[in-house]
């Protein structure tokens, strides 16, 4: 009797420390962990999200920058940090969906380390081509592949290993074509051999290759979200040009070490969905060619473990290796 006694007063006085925990939150500085460097799409949709969150809720959120192996170290920095809700992390698709098939002995489990608070916002690829060409969507420029001598079109890859690849790879085995890839260190790198037609498609994010559109110096054939984006309205979704259900966009999404408390994670999840509606917010993510998300923990972990099956089987089935 004594053991269930003391048991049950060491819960009650857990349960106690975390109410109170929770009641006094937050009391100092939130630290936001980006896993990439300052100015990319990751650190401008934290730092939106961080001022939203401050101007709502008077917060203090400091965004930490930790890049650094393909944004793996910033990951696994959150998933060591104490579950006290004043660690956080924005996820992504690269790093919570796609790496843990890609990388062996990651020092955080996607499923294991972490307590999913809220999906942000997501974001679609686009196909584009150099201005010159002559297909207009993705079914001409499938068909002008079909056409063409072999090995004779090149596609860019903007990373090894990252969305990018993998949707230009999805996209290949959906329209059954086989092109010639070509593999660059970042998304901004083959630009510059797209304009000078040495590539014939590319595939990567609006951010990067927007400016070039507008300006004329390369044509969207498509973008990869099931639903047209704003900044780009004219151009069709590669499901439309008839390749039905291709979808293949990257999300973003606020979590926090596994045993943080559940109702610091109830308010961090009230006030994201909150910040997501913002129209400051959602004018900012519209921009980027982003949309915002919010919704549930469960509903983050929903998607989390179906694109991390989608793209675990896109890599086992075609072979999808990192040099090392």
């Amino acid at each position: 009797m004594k053991y269930f006694a003391k048991l049950s007063s060491t819960l009650a006085t857990a349960l106690l420390s975390a109410s109170a925990l929770a009641a006094g939150y937050p009391s100092h500085p939130i630290k936001l962990i980006v896993p990439f460097p300052p100015g990319g799409g990751t650190d401008l949709i934290a730092r939106d999200l961080a001022k939203t969150l401050a101007q709502q809720n008077g917060w203090n959120i400091i965004v930490d920058n930790r890049a650094g192996a393909g944004g793996d170290i910033g990951v696994a920095t959150a998933a060591k940090a104490d579950p006290d809700g004043y660690t956080w992390v924005l996820g992504q698709t690269s790093n919570l969906a796609i790496n843990p098939t890609l990388h062996k002995g990651l020092p955080y489990d996607p499923f294991k380390s972490f307590a999913p608070i809220s999906l942000v916002a997501e974001s679609p690829l686009v196909l584009v081509a150099p201005k010159a060409a002559k297909y207009n969507n993705a079914a001409e420029f499938a068909k002008a592949v079909r056409a063409a001598p072999a090995n004779s079109m090149n596609i860019g890859l903007p990373g090894i290993g990252t969305v990018a690849h993998l949707t230009t790879v999805l996209f290949e085995r959906t329209a059954g074509i086989d092109v010639t890839n070509v593999p660059y260190k970042g998304a901004s790198d083959g630009l510059p051999a797209l304009i000078g037609n040495q590539l014939q498609a590319y595939i990567s994010s609006i951010p990067t290759l927007l400016g070039s559109i507008e300006a004329g110096q390369i044509k969207a054939l498509g973008v990869t979200s099931q639903s047209r984006v704003s900044v780009l309205p004219d151009v069709p979704t590669i499901d439309e040009s008839g390749y039905k259900g291709f979808n293949a966009t990257t999300w973003f999404g606020i979590l926090v070490p596994a045993k943080t408390p559940a109702n610091i994670r109830a308010t961090l999840n009230a006030a994201i969905n909150k910040a997501v509606k913002d129209p400051a917010f959602v004018k900012q993510m519209n921009a980027q060619g982003a949309a915002t998300l919010g919704g549930s923990p469960a509903d983050f972990t929903k998607r989390l473990h179906t694109d991390y099956d989608m793209w675990a089987d896109l890599i086992k089935k075609a072979h999808i290796t990192l040099a090392h």
